[in-house]
């Protein structure tokens, strides 16, 4: 399944400046039994989100209208926890097309980066810069370049360099997934499997 392709984001952002968020915090698993990846979104961090009574809890941040955007601005290890697919899912389908964290739990990172949604992992130092400038002003916005591999605080100009695996930067940019980077070079493939001997 295909993709938006991500080139440069600038957007604004919710900060969630809590460590060790598992995978059971961003999708409980009483959720997990659906198999399309539509309408997780709705559970992203269901427990955290509302009451019991299915009202919202108006203290956390993503009920919160000063904040919007399509970044989220996670604490350290983000995404531990179980191996779910649905984790990453309900990010997506919330509207989330990159998470920022100084650290990321590896498969739900891959996972991430698998669907369209960027992971920018960023030093400690440069994290609590933008808990801090988000703080200070909710409106703050970041550029996400993929291409440059360089998230930047617009405001001020700050900004730092993050690493990504070429071949997921490569299929992040052309909207691909695994499936479709396969399909892309399926002339190479055939005609690398034509000059094979039998």
């Amino acid at each position: 399944m295909a993709y938006d392709k991500f080139n440069k984001l600038i957007s604004r952002a919710y900060p969630l400046p809590i460590e060790n968020v598992d995978t059971d915090q961003i999708i409980p698993a009483r959720f997990l039994k659906a198999t399309e990846r539509k309408g997780f979104g709705d559970n992203l961090f269901r427990d955290w989100r509302y009451n019991n009574d299915g009202s919202q809890k108006q203290d956390f941040v993503l009920n919160d209208p000063k904040y919007g955007g399509k970044i989220l601005v996670g604490g350290k290890n983000f995404g531990s926890g179980s191996s779910r697919e649905h984790a990453a899912w309900a990010v997506y389908d919330f509207g989330f097309r990159c998470v920022i964290s100084s650290f990321f739990a590896d498969i739900f990172k891959n996972n991430c980066l698998n669907i369209g949604v960027l992971p920018v992992q960023v030093s400690e130092k440069f994290s609590q810069k933008i808990f801090d400038a988000i703080e200070k002003d909710p409106k703050t916005e970041l550029e996400i370049d993929l291409t440059k591999q360089r998230v930047t605080l617009i405001a001020t100009s700050e900004f730092e360099l993050f690493e990504i695996n070429s071949y997921k930067k490569d299929n992040m940019l052309n909207g691909f997934d695994d499936i479709d980077y396969l399909q892309n070079i399926n002339n190479d493939i055939q005609e690398f499997a034509g000059s094979r001997p039998f």
